[in-house]
């Protein structure tokens, strides 16, 4: 076809088609450049440190709020915000489905306060429902701390006790033994995404998560409670009314970056204990 068209009109063609292909390509450039950076800004960097938002409380296995609500009133004192999540199936449900709750309460307590991020506190199975929102549903793109409380973070022998009893160990307690595929999926790799600062404490005295260390985190800051004080017995169930742990949180929550807590730091942190 080209070869009859006029030398001068063949070699406008030549030219024209050679600058279409040219632009093709360096579109495809753009593309596929513009395409790779997103992948690396895929990831959004960590929130404000200085800028805290609202504060949402995590029930524990069983769903119960009352223990949270005596926290809840401490931390008000403060002058946050502070609500409690209420978790479907009275939190012995799918932790994953848990999980979804607190994505859409984060982004509506966001909405209310015009905030841009939260700080989340999750007591006992409410901590591994905080990591999976975290790591699955978009919470590191908008938690700034994350504070759990005796969290069986890689599970507890109290629910492979449960297991054994047929009908007594419902999904989630069924999740919470320390070979579930739930806590085998987020404890492979890193346990904690890039972003925010995730503080873990816990009691030796705990007596549901076996052993207490189970709540430890690899990349968190992990305070033993007796660390701190060593007089300390509080037990799993009063972890949220402990006036001792209720400030511990407060100075977690507060301030430009996580505090970590030592002997020192008792007896002011007793005070009216």
């Amino acid at each position: 076809m080209l070869s009859s068209l006029a030398p001068a009109r063949r070699r406008l063609v030549v030219g024209i088609v050679a600058l279409v292909l040219l632009a093709a390509l360096v579109a495809v450039g753009i593309a596929i450049a513009g395409g790779s950076s997103r992948g690396k800004a895929g990831t959004a960097p960590p929130v404000a440190q200085s800028r805290p938002g609202p504060v949402l409380l995590l029930p524990g296995y069983g769903g119960s709020t009352t223990g949270l609500r005596v926290l809840a009133g401490r931390l008000r004192t403060s002058g946050r915000g502070v609500e409690v999540v209420s978790l479907p199936d009275n939190a012995q449900g799918d932790l994953r489905a848990q999980a979804r709750v607190v994505a859409s309460a984060a982004k509506a307590a966001m909405a209310r306060a015009g905030a841009a991020s939260v700080d989340v506190v999750g007591y006992s199975a409410g901590g591994v429902v905080a990591r999976i929102w975290l790591k699955e549903d978009g919470g590191a793109a908008i938690a700034r701390r994350v504070v759990t409380l005796g969290a069986p973070q890689h599970g507890t022998e109290l629910a492979t006790l449960g297991s054994l009893f047929q009908g007594e160990c419902p999904t989630a307690c069924q999740q919470l033994t320390p070979t579930s595929d739930v806590l085998a999926a987020l404890n492979a790799d890193n346990e904690l995404p890039a972003g925010p600062a995730v503080i873990s404490l816990w009691s030796s005295s705990d007596e549901v998560v076996i052993p207490p260390r189970s709540a430890e985190l690899k990349g968190a800051l992990n305070i033993e409670i007796q660390q701190v004080c060593a007089g300390s017995t509080v037990r799993h169930g009063a972890l949220p009314t402990d006036p001792l742990v209720s400030a511990m949180v407060a100075v977690e929550l507060g301030g430009s970056r996580p505090t970590s807590l030592t002997a020192r730091d008792c007896a002011r942190l007793s005070k009216g204990s």
